[in-house]
């Protein structure tokens, strides 16, 4: 009897252990959709109301992640990468220097950080990653990847925003010999190496699969989808992008692979415009097989994130520059608003889409149907409309460069 009491109390513990508060790039599981209620249905003619405005966050295109009671962003100044941290309100709380940021193409900050109880998880566009205390801003450790584990640099800069997964934090250093790593997330040694194909990053951030035999890391390295075994780093399948031709393979052909694969109910989605288009994979139930279901190459998203709504994802193309809904059964399109390309989250049953022509819009879909409602112009900030909108109680969070804004959203 005693013994089963043991037992029962070394279980609760050990589940407790890993009980984690996370906050993290495009949310829950990574998808893009925000558990809100109660917001508006249509917008004022110039926007809903303006509650925030917080300057000189430095050059960038990652997104906020917001917290309970925090806001964290990341930014560039003088080629030095800051991370801040800034009170509900506006407030800098605290900012720390976390290594040098990419300065060479679109020049600033491209990833969010990911908040785990009380440290936070940053990298950098040169491949740095950076563990610090969530109260202070003091770092507990860093790891330059590119000096320590061969990281390979990018055209455009390592965007990368990190995974956590119990005690393991996952990155893409892309070297050719440790190619993805899983380190510890307190103390930052390493818990293994998976070498893959020892090709450079493809700009994603990654994703976890959990399965009833076992826990998949999946994601993108230049020219290869990856299952990964998230436990021991072993490489289990692997699908290969093969649009350009081995020969012609370089910096910026067929390598940019930026949105977050999306897994559900035994099948793996994927969309990567610069790669094999969009794609649906059925997965064996012990992870071991993929198989494909249906590709659907006129969907070349490269970094505007998807939703699954029901049975259709909406999503952007490249060369078509319109939002799209697309049947997740079959891979068929099924409508499209010629707004541009753009990013896109979904909450409380409306779709929200970020336009690279820099425009809000408010949308409803309506199984495969698309309804543009509102829209509002974002003429606050500098250079491109490429970051990703974040909704957090009831407020509509929007970076850009140097600047972010806040809207209260609810009804």
């Amino acid at each position: 009897m005693k013994k089963t009491v043991i037992f029962g109390m070394l279980l609760l513990i050990s589940a407790a252990a890993f009980s984690q508060t996370v906050y993290q790039w495009r949310g829950e599981e990574r998808k893009g959709i925000y558990n809100e209620k109660n917001l508006l249905k249509e917008w004022p003619e110039n926007g809903p109301k303006q509650v925030l405005e917080i300057e000189n966050i430095g050059n960038g295109y990652g997104a906020p992640v917001i917290t309970d009671k925090e806001i964290f962003i990341t930014g560039e100044i003088e080629e030095q990468a800051w991370l801040f941290a800034f009170s509900l309100k506006g407030d800098l709380i605290w900012k720390t220097a976390i290594g040098k940021e990419w300065v060479k193409t679109f020049p600033g900050s491209r990833s969010t950080p990911t908040v785990v109880d009380d440290l936070i998880y940053v990298t950098t566009g040169m491949g740095d990653i950076t563990c610090l205390n969530r109260e202070t801003g003091e770092k507990v450790w860093h790891v330059e990847t590119m000096k320590t584990l061969h990281g390979q640099p990018l055209m455009h800069g390592h965007s990368e925003s990190p995974l956590i997964f119990k005690d393991m934090v996952y990155l893409v250093p892309g070297g050719r010999d440790t190619n993805v790593v899983a380190f510890d997330r307190l103390n930052g040694k390493i818990k293994w190496i998976c070498e893959g194909f020892g090709e450079r990053p493809g700009y994603n951030s990654p994703n976890l699969i959990e399965l009833p035999e076992r826990n998949l890391l999946v994601t993108f390295s230049a020219y290869h989808l990856m299952g990964i075994d998230a436990n021991t780093g072993e490489l289990v399948w692997s699908q290969e992008q093969t649009n350009i031709p081995k020969e012609k393979r370089k910096h910026g052909a067929g390598d940019t692979h930026s949105n977050t694969v999306y897994y559900e109910d035994g099948s793996i989605y994927y969309f990567a415009g610069d790669g094999n288009c969009a794609n649906r994979l059925a997965i064996t139930p012990d992870g071991e097989k993929i198989q494909t279901v249906w590709t659907n190459s006129g969907v070349d998203n490269y970094m505007g994130g998807v939703v699954k709504i029901g049975d259709y994802f909406y999503t952007c193309t490249t060369s078509g520059k319109d939002l799209r809904s697309v049947n997740a059964e079959t891979g068929a399109d099924s409508d499209t608003l010629k707004l541009g390309s753009g990013t896109i989250i979904y909450a409380d049953g409306l779709l929200y889409y970020y336009s690279q022509k820099g425009r809000m819009n408010l949308i409803k879909p309506d199984n495969g149907k698309l309804q543009l409602i509102s829209e509002f112009k974002i003429d606050f900030g500098t250079k491109e409309h490429f970051s990703h909108p974040v909704i957090a109680d009831g407020i509509l969070y929007l970076r850009r460069g140097p600047v972010m804004k806040a809207w209260d959203i609810k009804e």
